[in-house]
């Protein structure tokens, strides 16, 4: 007489692990490597913009009034990325939250140097359009690592 199998134990929001082929895991991986990347990169920008936010503001036309804002943030945002990059299976809304966040950072930093809201010099324009493409290839590597199969957690 056959017994019954015992099914697969999962936690709330998580697929069994019958059905997280070996190429989720890779997924995972892909995506928890580009999210601390991304928070490494995010929190060594955070602390350029505090540690020398008064150094770049002459060269760059960054107000120290938004440089220590904007590190701040940052830095919060990079201990962000790095918690989400911790967990054992990287839940999906925090994936597309982090997507959705690169992206409207992208998109700020690309509308900024032309409201007039700074006054940026030539530098100081590139700079931000550089941390806009940046950013951009970030939320594009999350979203690759998201739809190979990282979304499963």
């Amino acid at each position: 007489m056959a017994t019954p199998t015992t099914p697969a134990s999962t936690t709330p929001g998580s697929a069994p692990a019958a059905l997280c082929p070996a190429a989720a895991r890779g997924a995972q991986d892909l995506l928890r490597t580009v999210l601390r990347i991304d928070s490494w990169g995010t929190a060594a920008f955070g602390v350029v913009l505090l540690a020398g936010g008064s150094a770049l503001s002459g060269p760059l036309g960054l107000p120290i009034t938004w440089s220590v804002p904007f590190g701040i943030a940052m830095l919060g945002g990079a201990a962000a990325l790095a918690l989400i990059a911790g967990y054992p299976r990287i839940p999906a809304r925090l994936t597309l939250t982090v997507i959705a966040a690169n992206t409207l950072s992208c998109l700020a930093l690309l509308l900024l140097p032309f409201t007039n809201a700074l006054p940026l010099t030539t530098p100081g324009t590139a700079f931000l359009l550089i941390g806009a493409v940046v950013v951009a290839v970030f939320a594009a590597l999350e979203y690759r690592g998201y739809c190979r199969g990282g979304r499963a957690g």
